[in-house]
């Protein structure tokens, strides 16, 4: 039930909003398993992207095998197939929502369209600099660390699992890469706002105050790197590849689901496909809250927690007034 929520928004999932059971005491195991359902099943960005990673391996990867050697064939082949699955999913992600407004505005966050011009985009437009940021350096540095952990993989410097060695270690790190991305993401998300690198890093992608799908990934190249780089834990975890393609496939293709600006997709008046989080929607508005995402609580140890309410709006007016003074 909605208690009192925070206004200028077209529209608002139920709030105050609410982080996972995972890491509460006492543990709710039926809380935490219908967070896992309903974070899993039935239709699920991360079980589309665990079958895409499959895919992927299938027909799209190249063989440990040969990526032993480093070689421009197989690279480029990494490279091309990553462009191509984001101007798959950004790109039809915004072909659905912006360009032929399959659904108007229904689900729609914020009412506002997307800025066609602003003096703060490199290229004078939000989508069309949103894209290049996104399709040149975004793409090539989730390539380069693909090239870097299937090169490692094969040389023995990071550990390959397989199916055979523990089939339920093998699922549960599907399970487990999202919790892990969650609590790298807060961290190197505060850094990034410490105020040296948050001028001269990530006000880039501050830039969209209004987000739509070409801004989830639209980051400064170093900011690329540090985002991404959360896939270095499999140099200390085993993986197998299909674990770093699902890894990476988590942190760049759910940058653009996560980024539409929409709650979900409306098939018959239902949302059958949810995608933007209002809970990162509010820090791109309000900028110094929800650093983390909801999978583990640090905002909310840490006092940086928006959850929708007009009671947390004054704290989090309070808290940049604090840190302004600072």
């Amino acid at each position: 039930m909605d208690k009192d929520p925070v206004e200028g928004w077209h529209h608002m999932p139920a709030v105050p909003l609410e982080v996972s059971p995972l890491f509460s005491w006492p543990l709710r195991p039926g809380a935490i398993l219908r967070w896992v359902w309903n974070s899993w099943f039935l239709i699920s960005e991360k079980l589309i992207l665990v079958a895409l990673a499959f895919v992927s391996l299938t027909w799209l990867q190249p063989p440990l095998s040969e990526t032993a050697t480093p070689a421009l064939p197989w690279m480029a082949q990494i490279w091309l197939r990553n462009l191509g699955l984001m101007l798959l999913v950004a790109g039809g992600l915004h072909l659905y929502f912006y360009t032929w407004s399959a659904q108007g505005k229904r689900l729609k966050y914020d009412p506002r369209p997307l800025m066609k011009n602003g003096r703060q985009f490199t290229l004078g437009g939000q989508i069309r600099d949103n894209m290049v940021w996104s399709l040149g350096s975004g793409v090539l540095v989730w390539s380069a660390y693909e090239v870097l952990m299937f090169w490692a993989m094969a040389n023995g410097y990071a550990p390959v699992l397989t199916w055979g060695q523990s089939p339920l270690w093998f699922i549960a790190l599907f399970l487990l890469i999202p919790v892990w991305e969650s609590f790298y993401f807060y961290w190197i998300h505060r850094l990034l706002h410490v105020p040296f690198l948050y001028r001269h890093v990530h006000a880039l992608h501050h830039r969209n105050i209004n987000v739509g799908p070409w801004s989830g990934l639209s980051m400064h190249p170093v900011e690329h790197v540090i985002f991404l780089g959360s896939v270095l834990i499999h140099f200390v975890v085993p993986a197998h590849p299909v674990h770093i393609l699902f890894h990476m496939m988590y942190l760049t293709l759910t940058a653009a689901t996560t980024h539409t600006g929409f709650e979900g997709v409306l098939i018959k008046d239902e949302n059958r496909l949810r995608l933007g989080t209002f809970h990162h929607q509010m820090h791109h508005r309000y900028f110094e809250c929800n650093y983390g995402s909801l999978e583990i609580p640090w905002d909310k140890l840490f006092g940086s927690f928006h959850d929708g309410t007009k009671a947390a709006q004054d704290r989090i007016r309070a808290r940049r007034k604090r840190m302004g003074a600072e």
